[in-house]
């Protein structure tokens, strides 16, 4: 697995709705039809992923809501991330 440019900007493929459902949100691939779950905290990621203009900013604006090493939580958004790229559910981009 390739380390993530973090100037790069996410957003949900075309082919992905998303819903939130008390606080948790479900990730729908309307091609294969296969739906993905994410708990409250991946819901929070996955907003503040798709809001911001690339992956650094959505780190450092986590960073100031959750109470985390700096390290374990690019950790673990880059590892939603990679999760989310191998169901094809978002696309990477230039900021």
């Amino acid at each position: 697995m390739s380390p993530l440019s973090l100037e790069r900007k996410i957003s949900a493929a075309d082919n992905v709705i998303a819903q939130d459902l008390a606080g948790e949100s479900v990730l729908l691939d309307l091609q294969t039809e296969q739906y993905f779950g994410l708990d409250d905290v991946g819901t929070r990621i996955w907003q503040t992923l798709t809001e911001k203009d690339s992956i650094q900013s959505a780190i450092a604006a986590l960073l100031e809501e959750y109470d985390v090493e700096p390290e374990q939580l690019r950790q673990d958004v880059e590892n939603l991330i990679q999760e989310l790229l191998a169901n094809g559910l978002v696309e990477i981009s230039d900021s």
